[in-house]
C-alpha cells in the first residue's frame, strides 16, 4: 500500500512500534484480540487497528504539501479536511483557511475566491454543484481533491447500479459532508433517498410495499430524496451503498432488510442490486478491533477522537454496549485520576464524571480511536492515565518489547 508523507508530529514511537509488531505478526489481518501494555499498576489493551486510515493520510499528505510546494499562494478548503480538532487547527495555523464549517455554512463567499487560488477537497468529497463552481472560476480540483478512494468507490459503484435503472438508497447521515457529496454524485445518474438508520428503512420499506403515497414520502423524507420522487416508480427496483463510516453491521442489516422487502414486493431477484462492496475496509476493521477488543475482561474504556467524528461516535457506541466509555478529543480532557472531561454523543455535550478509575489493581482499559486521530494523540493519553498510577512503566520501556 502507498506510503504517505505524515508530519511527524502526528506519529507516536510507542504505537508505531506496536502496530509494525502487530502487522509482521498478523500479514492476513486475521487477529484482532488486542495489544497488552502491561505498565504494572495499570493495563492498557490498545485495539489492533485504529487511527489515521488510507485516505485520512493521503489527504493530510495533499494539505500538507499543498502549503509547502505554494508560497504565497491564498490556500482555502472547502470544509474540515477530516473531523479531527487539532489536525484543523493545524492546517489554519498553517494559513489555510475554511470556505465553508462542517454543516456547509459559508464562512468566506464563493464570490471573494478566483482561478489565482487553491481550493482543497476535503477527504469527505463534495457535491457536482461545487466542483462544478470551482471549475467556471477556473480553479483547478484533480490536483487538489483529497477524497478518500473508498469514498469515490461508493460513488462508482452508485454510477454502475444507476445505468441499470436502479434507485439508489444511501446509508448516512443526511447533514455528513460525506453524504451530501455521495448524494449529489448518486442524484446526478438516478433517484436517491437517503435513511440515515434502521427506523428510516423500516419507514421506507411501507413505500416499497405500497401502504403510504406520495405525500406522506414527501413530508417523512423531506429533505432527503431526489427531485421528482415517485415512490409507485421508483422504488421497484434498489439498490444500498453506506457514507463509509457507519456501523458496518448497521449498513448490512439494512441492506438485507430492505432486500427481502423489495423483492417480496415485485418477485423478482434482480430488484436488488449487490453493492456488498461499498464497505470501507479501514471502518470495518476498526469496528471488528473494538468487538475483538471488548471480549476481554477491562473496567472502562477511553475511545479517542473529534467530536463530530462519524466513524469515532460508532466506536463509542460499540464500547457502550458493554462497559463505562469515555469520549475524549485529546489527552487534557482527563483532567486528573478522579475526574473526565468527556463527549455525549448522544445529548451532544461534554460532561464530567468523578471516579471514573476503578479502586482496585491493576486497572484494566481499553483504548482506541477513530480514523481521523493521530497515534500521538493516542500515545498522550495513555501517558496522561499512566501518570496518575506510581511504579507504573514508561513508555519507552514497553517500546523495546516490541521491537
Amino acid at each position: 500500500m502507498k506510503q504517505f508523507d505524515v508530519p511527524p508530529f502526528y506519529r507516536s514511537p510507542l504505537i508505531s512500534a506496536i502496530k509494525k509488531k502487530r502487522k509482521e505478526q498478523d500479514k492476513m489481518k486475521k487477529d484482532f484480540s488486542p495489544t497488552l501494555l502491561d505498565f504494572g499498576p495499570v493495563q492498557v489493551l490498545l485495539a489492533r487497528h485504529f487511527g489515521f486510515c488510507y485516505g485520512v493520510e493521503n489527504a493530510i499528505d495533499i494539505a500538507f504539501r499543498t502549503v509547502e510546494e505554494n508560497p504565497g499562494k491564498r490556500i482555502f478548503l472547502l470544509s474540515e479536511m477530516i473531523h479531527n480538532p487539532q489536525v484543523n487547527a493545524d492546517l489554519v495555523a498553517h494559513g489555510i483557511r475554511f470556505l465553508q464549517d462542517t454543516h456547509a455554512h459559508q464562512l468566506i463567499p464563493f464570490d471573494s475566491i478566483s482561478g489565482d487560488d487553491i481550493v482543497l477537497i476535503p477527504a469527505f468529497g463534495t457535491t457536482l454543484e461545487i466542483e462544478s463552481l470551482l471549475r467556471q472560476k477556473g480553479i483547478p480540483t484533480e490536483k487538489y481533491n483529497t477524497t478518500c478512494p473508498f469514498v469515490e468507490k461508493v460513488w462508482n459503484r452508485s454510477e454502475v447500479i444507476a445505468k441499470k435503472e436502479y434507485t439508489i438508497i444511501i446509508h448516512g447521515k443526511p447533514t455528513h459532508e460525506e453524504t451530501r457529496a455521495t448524494f449529489s454524485h448518486a442524484a446526478a445518474g438516478a433517484p436517491a433517498v437517503v435513511v440515515k438508520d434502521m427506523a428510516e428503512a423500516l419507514r421506507l420499506a411501507a413505500y416499497i410495499k405500497g401502504e403510504k403515497n406520495q405525500d406522506d414520502f414527501t413530508r417523512e423524507f423531506n429533505g432527503q430524496y431526489t427531485a421528482g420522487f415517485e415512490v409507485s416508480k421508483d422504488l421497484q427496483q434498489i439498490g444500498v451503498v453506506n457514507q463509509t463510516t457507519m456501523l458496518a453491521s448497521d449498513t448490512q442489516a439494512i441492506a438485507d432488510y430492505l432486500k427481502q422487502v423489495v423483492v417480496s414486493r415485485t418477485g423478482k431477484a434482480e430488484s436488488f442490486a449487490d453493492t456488498r462492496d461499498t464497505l470501507c475496509y479501514a471502518t470495518l476493521d476498526n469496528q471488528t478491533a473494538v468487538q475483538g477488543m471488548l471480549e476481554t475482561e477491562a473496567d472502562l474504556a477511553i475511545v479517542v477522537g473529534g467530536y463530530n467524528s462519524s466513524n469515532t461516535s460508532h466506536l463509542v457506541e460499540l464500547c457502550e454496549e458493554k462497559l463505562p466509555t469515555y469520549y475524549i478529543s485529546h489527552a487534557e480532557k482527563i483532567i486528573s485520576a478522579e475526574e473526565i472531561q468527556h463527549y455525549n454523543f448522544h445529548t451532544r455535550e461534554e460532561v464530567i464524571s468523578r471516579d471514573y478509575l476503578p479502586a482496585g489493581k491493576p486497572v484494566k482499559m481499553l483504548i482506541t480511536s477513530g480514523a481521523s486521530c493521530p497515534d500521538a494523540m493516542v500515545e498522550a493519553v495513555i501517558n496522561r492515565v499512566t501518570s496518575f498510577f506510581p511504579g507504573a512503566l514508561d513508555a519507552g520501556t514497553l517500546i523495546a518489547r516490541f521491537q
